[in-house]
């Protein structure tokens, strides 16, 4: 059955609108090392990908059996705004994709309001999102959980069901799902078994596709 257009679409911020995944990989795996835990790309996706860093702190000091320097996260933290400033880029197509996009936008991220804000000046997309971004900071649990997409779309006055969510990881996928809203998962970098296992609706590889995604009229198509 035909369903009306979507009332707002919740994008995912790091991997979704910025490229800052590898980045991001690569400083908290040079600094995990450092501590003894030595991950691979793909080990540190399957852990953290998509989670709060309070979420990833905790099990990093589960699996090391003991407490991290009191000072790691400021110095992650340090690291990575200087890595981030170097080297972040959009994701390949999302400034075209925002260009043409009608729909009433926002951003809702686990990562917090500081980096968030940091990462979508660097790439010029701040002007954008101005007013509509939406952090786990503002919640009290983030992705997996509804709270923040939910959040995001009571401040934006918009019912859940009327709502698009963009994730690039499986844990904004659940989020979304929890939150009763249609997903669109983004496999560019994430496997789409992942994306699909966690319950997005459809899976795309290109920002050069999303906007038909947008289009379909049938909620939940598979």
């Amino acid at each position: 059955m035909n369903a009306a257009p979507p009332g707002l679409v919740i994008f995912d911020c790091d991997g979704v609108l910025v490229d800052s995944e590898a980045i991001a990989n690569r400083v908290f795996g040079r600094m995990l090392a450092g501590q003894g835990l030595v991950l691979d790309d793909a080990q540190m996706d399957e852990l953290f990908l998509g989670r709060t860093m309070a979420h990833c702190l905790a099990l990093v000091v589960e699996r090391l059996g003991g407490p991290l320097p009191a000072d790691f996260e400021a110095e992650h933290d340090r690291q990575l705004f200087d890595a981030l400033a170097a080297e972040l880029a959009p994701v390949p197509g999302v400034v075209q994709m925002l260009d043409g996009l009608a729909l009433p936008y926002c951003v809702a991220s686990n990562g917090g309001p500081d980096k968030m804000r940091f990462s979508l000046r660097r790439v010029g997309l701040l002007p954008r999102f101005e007013g509509r971004l939406f952090s786990a900071a503002h919640v009290a649990r983030g992705k997996p959980a509804p709270d923040l997409f939910l959040h995001a779309a009571g401040r934006m006055g918009v019912a859940p069901a009327a709502c698009v969510v963009v994730e690039d990881s499986p844990a904004g996928v659940a989020a979304g799902v929890a939150a009763g809203m249609r997903v669109l998962g983004f496999a560019a970098r994430t496997p789409a078994v992942r994306l699909r296992e966690a319950g997005a609706h459809r899976v795309f590889t290109s920002m050069d596709a999303l906007p038909a995604l947008l289009d379909e009229r049938v909620p939940n198509a598979v």
